[in-house]
This record gives C-alpha cells, structure tokens and sequence, in this order.
C-alpha cells in the first residue's frame, strides 16, 4: 500500500509542479500520463482512494490521497500515513 500511495503522491507533485495546479481528478494524471493507471489500494483491493483538496487558494481538486480502508489517515501503528 505505501508504494501504491507514495507514487501517486509522487505524481501529483510532478504534476502540480509542471502545470501550476494540482490535477482535477486521479484519471487526469492518467490521461497526462504521469501514471499508466491509477494504482489499485491493497487495502480494498480497488482504485478507491480519498482525494484530499488543497489548501484554500490551491488551483486544481487533488492535493493529496488517503486509503478508503483508512480515511482518517492513520496507519495501524496510529501515526499518520
């Protein structure tokens, strides 16, 4: 799961650092081809993550993303993913 989540944090970053914004949705960085695909959450065993906005006045829908198996964000151990 953590490598899942770390590429598609990887992505938004290149993403965002190459357009300005962050993508409107998981299947634009598809689309734009910073992924082949929007990477399968181990967890629920789908593509089913929790897009996190940006911070107010952050241009773009996608800040970051939370396994839906975990929408608070915390990992087992209790710390934050």
């Amino acid at each position: 799961q953590k490598q899942n989540l770390a590429a598609l944090r990887e992505a938004i970053d290149r993403f965002h650092g190459d357009r300005g914004r962050y993508p409107s949705n998981l299947e634009e960085l598809v689309s734009a081809r910073y992924l082949r695909e929007v990477p399968v959450d181990p967890a629920t065993e789908r593509a089913d993550w929790i897009v996190v906005p940006p911070p107010p006045g952050g241009a773009g829908q996608v800040f970051d993303v939370r396994s839906a198996a975990r929408p608070d964000g915390r990992t087992d151990a209790g710390a934050p993913e």
